[in-house]
């Protein structure tokens, strides 16, 4: 798992973006028009991600994260966002609760914390097609479980990686909040090679809770290059309406 995962420790995606909110809570489904995409990550932490606006390519919105803190700049709204990854309150908007925090442990599977957590691998099970039926079949795969040491509150379970038993590869991760519900569940579709890495060019991002969707479709992915420390940086636009998240 942790060579796996320290496979990766930077990447430079250009993407495609379709995004869904809405569900039980909500009533109804909306599926946002695609738009094109730029995501930098670098471990441990760093994020920055760039949406721009169909037909005419100018920006959305751009984000960056140190893991702790977030600024989010959307231009088209005049607007800049600062606050921390940690969701503490839950808006009306699905696309408001949207944190950097939920793609960077998406796109860069993280390493086990020696410290403060725990792995038990455990066998299951997954459905596959079949490849001469082409029916659904079940088919044993393991999963490696992570717990996590929580100060004062003891030990809870993390998240939950899933791996194919044929090439050992995860194929879905679903990461869990302090009560034990899904937070985030993410599956990885079709990989393929980058620079010597197999990585997937589909990832597939469910938060339940807030009810939103979010596919990133890989366009362009550069694997392990060094970034530069200024490619993580936003500043505050002349004129922007500040608003400090608590």
């Amino acid at each position: 798992m942790d060579k796996l995962a320290a496979s990766v420790q930077t990447m430079n995606a250009t993407v495609d973006i379709d995004t869904t909110v809405g569900g039980e809570k909500k009533g109804k489904v909306i599926e946002y028009q695609q738009i094109r995409g730029y995501i930098l990550a670098e471990k441990p932490t760093m994020l920055r991600m760039i949406g721009l606006l169909p037909i005419v390519r100018t920006k959305a919105f751009d984000m960056v994260s140190d893991g702790e803190q977030f600024k989010l700049s959307i231009p088209p709204r005049n607007r800049f966002v600062t606050g921390r990854n940690q969701l503490t309150k839950i808006s009306d908007n699905p696309l408001e609760n949207l944190r950097p925090q939920v793609i960077y442990e998406a796109v860069l599977l993280p390493q086990i914390d020696v410290s403060s957590e725990i792995a038990v691998l455990e066998e299951g099970e997954q459905m596959v097609k079949d490849e001469k039926s082409h029916k659904q079949v079940k088919q044993p795969n393991y999963h490696l479980v992570v717990i996590r040491r929580v100060p004062q509150n003891g030990w809870r379970i993390y998240r939950k990686i899933y791996f194919n038993r044929a090439d050992l590869m995860p194929y879905r991760q679903t990461i869990y909040d302090d009560k034990g519900a899904v937070a985030t569940d993410v599956t990885y579709f079709a990989l393929q090679e980058y620079n010597g890495v197999k990585y997937p060019s589909v990832i597939a991002i469910e938060r339940p809770q807030e009810e939103y969707s979010i596919t990133l479709k890989m366009v362009k992915l550069t694997l392990n290059q060094p970034l530069k420390p200024e490619q993580f940086q936003l500043e505050l636009p002349p004129g922007a309406t500040v608003t400090a998240l608590k």
